[in-house]
């Protein structure tokens, strides 16, 4: 059985969180990966020399980096094997949704509070932005990012419960046919926005944010 404590998701859930937002240009999409993995032209900058925030942030991008494999196997187990008993599977998919709570959703409001705001400033102010008519930047694009991934998170829990309880084998298995493919989303979407923060938004926030923002982890 699929166990997860939800309480503190739903406290920190920025889709309780009011983002309006227009964007007149055009967006990645995580299913696309050749375009999407191709950002505009940045030196990237050697883990060695990122001040000591975003050095903590990538630490936490490379744990995610593991569970997100570890998930998406645990996907493609559920393709081939179905919902039958599978001690595997079941530890696997509790591992990743409690990894989201406790560590994804956190390192997601750190975000918002400390290299966002700062940096979304600057970067208007630069005239680092979009050209219509309401001004968007890289800080909205990760923004819709974790509201996108909350989302895919969200359909993917509950139609693997769902999936789970349905009597029906053709419901149960298109059930869990449309929670795979929303988890493989979801997989992919993370990966894309953590390429996003480390080859584009990070080198950003050295030249643009003050140091001494972001000095400390």
């Amino acid at each position: 059985m699929i166990v997860i404590d939800l309480k503190k998701l739903q406290e920190t859930d920025p889709l309780k969180r009011v983002v309006e937002k227009q964007s007149g240009q055009e967006e990645f999409s995580p299913m696309n990966p050749p375009e999407a993995y191709a950002p505009p032209a940045m030196e990237p900058i050697p883990y060695e020399e990122l001040p000591p925030f975003l050095q903590q942030l990538v630490d936490e991008h490379n744990r995610c980096r593991e569970e997100v494999e570890a998930f998406e196997q645990v996907l493609n187990r559920l393709k081939e094997v179905g919902l039958r008993p599978d001690r595997e599977v079941d530890q696997g998919v509790q591992r990743f949704f409690r990894f989201l709570d406790e560590n994804i959703v956190p390192h997601n409001i750190k975000e918002e509070k400390r290299l966002f705001p700062p940096l979304q400033e600057r970067l208007l102010k630069a005239g680092e932005h979009s050209k219509g008519p309401a001004a968007t930047t890289a800080v909205d694009m990760l923004e819709d990012d974790h509201i996108k991934l909350m989302q895919l998170a969200a359909v993917t829990f509950n139609f693997l419960a769902l999936a789970a309880r349905l009597p029906d084998p053709t419901s149960q298995a298109l059930t869990l046919d449309a929670a795979i493919e929303q988890g493989r989303a979801m997989v992919e979407l993370l990966r894309l926005h953590m390429f996003r923060e480390e080859n584009v938004v990070f080198p950003l926030a050295v030249k643009y944010v003050q140091a001494e923002l972001l000095a400390k982890a």
